[in-house]
C-alpha cells in the first residue's frame, strides 16, 4: 500500500512539474515578488509565465551496443514509396540497431547521395562505419552488422528513440528567415554599455524572467 502511495505521489509531482508556472505580483506594501506558487489573494498586478518542462535525459545504451555504435555508427539512406527501404527499417528495428536516417527525395538530396555512394548506388543504402551495403539484402545486412559488433538480438533499453529522419541535403536557411532574424536581433534594446544584451533582472527576479 505504501509503495502504491509513493508511486502516485511521484506521478503527481511529475505532472505538477510539467505544468509549472512562475508568478509575479505586487504586494500591499508595493513590493514585487516572484514565486512558483500562486500569490495571496491580496496581491495585485499578477502576471504568470509557464516554465519549460525539463528535457528528458538521453537513454544510455548497454556497453556492447554503445561500443559498436561509437566505432561503426549506422546510417540508413531511404526514399519515399520504397518497399525495400521499409524492409530495411524493420530489420534494424527488430534487431535493435540505433541508427540515423537520411532521406533522398529532392534533386539536391540525389546529388549528395551520389557524391557519397556513386552514380550506380541503389536505395536503400546502409552505412555501417565505412562499410556500404547497397540495396536491401537481409543476410548481407545481418552479416555486416554482426561483423561490426552489434548484438544478434535487440538490446535497446526501453524508451530509446532514434533521431527523426533528415534530408540527405538539408535546405539552407531562407534569405527571408535570415533577414527576419537579423531584424529581430537589431530591435533588442541595448544596455548602458552598448553590448546589445538586456540588463540583469532587478530585485528577486529569477534569471531570465522578464515582463
Amino acid at each position: 500500500m505504501t509503495r502504491s502511495l509513493l508511486l502516485a505521489s511521484a506521478l503527481l509531482s511529475c505532472a505538477a512539474l510539467a505544468h509549472a508556472e512562475l508568478y509575479k505580483w505586487v504586494g500591499p506594501d508595493g513590493k514585487i515578488s516572484y514565486s512558483d506558487t500562486p500569490p495571496p489573494a491580496s496581491a495585485s498586478r499578477v502576471e504568470t509565465r509557464a516554465l519549460p518542462a525539463a528535457a528528458a535525459a538521453p537513454v544510455a545504451l548497454p556497453y556492447q551496443l554503445a561500443q559498436a555504435a561509437k566505432a561503426s555508427p549506422v546510417t540508413l539512406y531511404t526514399t519515399a514509396n520504397c518497399a525495400p527501404c521499409e524492409d530495411g527499417r524493420k530489420l534494424l528495428a527488430t534487431r535493435g540497431i540505433p541508427y540515423s536516417e537520411k532521406t533522398v527525395n529532392t534533386g539536391k538530396d540525389t546529388l549528395a547521395f551520389r557524391k557519397l555512394a556513386g552514380s550506380d548506388a541503389r536505395l536503400p543504402l546502409l552505412l555501417i562505419g565505412s562499410d556500404q551495403e547497397r540495396g536491401f539484402e537481409r543476410d548481407a545486412w545481418n552479416t555486416a552488422l554482426s561483423a561490426a559488433g552489434y548484438p544478434e538480438t535487440s538490446a535497446l533499453p526501453h524508451g530509446y528513440r532514434n533521431p527523426p529522419p533528415q534530408a540527405a541535403a538539408p535546405a539552407a536557411p531562407s534569405v527571408k528567415k535570415a533577414a527576419a532574424e537579423a531584424e529581430a536581433s537589431a530591435r533588442q534594446p541595448a544596455d548602458a554599455g552598448g553590448s546589445g544584451e538586456l540588463p540583469p533582472a532587478l530585485g528577486n527576479a529569477p534569471p531570465g524572467f522578464r515582463f
